[in-house]
């Protein structure tokens, strides 16, 4: 897996690995698709509950998500 900069990035290459679309993943995580695209676009962020939930469901690291750790 490519190293990503973003949260963004990083949720949008997880997801397209898993070849789920934003409406598959929305639906998955219980949210909004625009909350996924908005995530993706870097133009707000999870709250902790639905980042939880999101290293969860790709069986990744929070660390990993927020750019802590490679």
């Amino acid at each position: 897996m490519e190293t990503k900069s973003t949260f963004g990035e990083k949720l949008k290459e997880l997801r397209l690995e898993r070849g789920l679309g934003q409406v598959a993943l929305a639906k998955a995580l219980d949210v909004g698709k625009s909350v996924i695209s908005l995530w993706e676009l870097n133009k707000c962020e999870p709250t902790l509950s639905k980042l939880i939930a999101i290293a969860k469901f790709f069986d990744v690291s929070i660390d990993w998500l927020a750019g802590l750790e490679e």
